[in-house]
């Protein structure tokens, strides 16, 4: 099912208007956490851009330069959004706490930081449920982690696991601005921004494990590859599909290549109309499926 950008857009607006507010209350406060919040949403806001620029990319129609398409320009901005997201978000916030464990600063007034903290958490909060809902929309029925797995759109689960990333680097912020002030000691604001850090950097690995699967090619679901050949061996000139061959070139764009073994008894005319045949049928069957090239091949006894 085709993805939708509002998830995209709405996380954008989200973070730069945060970014903006946490970057101001950390200037007042001196909070550790909250720098790393900053940084953090800066990251996420030039993670969105990437995305959307790796959407526009995908949809240039093929040249003769790229004759299949520039579909795999989403995967690989979305490889480079999950490196972003370790290199600078993790990394730098997890060097901000040990900076501040070293050289600790009390937070005086941490009201400032709670006036951000919550409108963060209420803008964030409401990003994450316009992308679960997204993400439900696309997975149906299919248990989470599956269609996580499975998902072949890396602008959905992308935003998905940033924003779960950003709740939860919010609540650890404020436990260490909280713990901080309460205890009078500056140690919880340097733990929290290193635990903000660990979290981007767990974040990072999930993506880009599955944005790396993706940009290296993944086929199609067995599923769909099994009804192909059934449609294709429905085929009255058809005797057997020897191998389907598929890859993911964009999220609705899909390569097949079948290597067909057809009757003896069909002759090379009835061949080249049951081909063209074949491919409406699948087509029409499956419509992400954006290119198909047939093979005849004898069957060996």
């Amino acid at each position: 099912m085709p993805a939708s950008k509002v998830p995209l857009y709405s996380a954008l607006a989200a973070n730069l208007a945060i970014a903006i507010t946490k970057f101001i209350a950390a200037s007042i406060t001196g909070s550790s956490a909250m720098v790393s919040e900053g940084i953090h949403s800066v990251v996420d806001t030039t993670n969105e851009v990437l995305l959307l620029f790796g959407i526009a990319k995908s949809k240039k129609p093929p040249s003769a330069k790229r004759p299949f398409g520039y579909g795999k320009e989403l995967y690989f901005w979305a490889f480079i959004v999950s490196i972003l997201i370790f290199g600078i978000g993790g990394g730098i916030s997890f060097y901000e706490g040990v900076q501040h464990l070293l050289h600790p600063v009390q937070i005086e007034d941490p009201k400032w930081n709670y006036i951000v903290l919550g409108a963060a958490f209420v803008f964030d909060g409401i990003s994450f449920i316009t992308a679960v809902k997204e993400f439900n929309r696309q997975r149906g029925s299919i248990r989470f982690w599956k269609a996580v797995r499975h998902s072949k759109d890396p602008s959905t689960f992308v935003v998905l696991f940033e924003d779960a990333a950003d709740l939860l680097g919010l609540t650890v912020a404020f436990l260490g601005v909280f713990l901080g002030h309460y205890y009078n000691n500056p140690y919880f604001d340097g733990i929290a921004s290193m635990i903000i850090g660990l979290i981007l950097t767990a974040i990072s690995g999930i993506l880009a494990k599955e944005s790396r699967s993706l940009l290296m090619g993944e086929s199609a679901d067995a599923e769909v590859l099994d009804e192909v050949t059934h449609l294709t061996e429905s085929h009255p000139t058809v005797q057997k599909v020897l191998r389907p061959l598929s890859m993911y070139l964009a999220p609705e764009e899909i390569i097949l290549i079948l290597i067909v073994a057809f009757r003896e008894e069909v002759n090379s005319a009835e061949v080249t109309n049951a081909i063209v045949t074949i491919r409406q049928t699948i087509q029409e069957r499956f419509p992400s499926i954006k290119q198909i090239f047939i093979e005849p091949e004898m069957l060996s006894i």
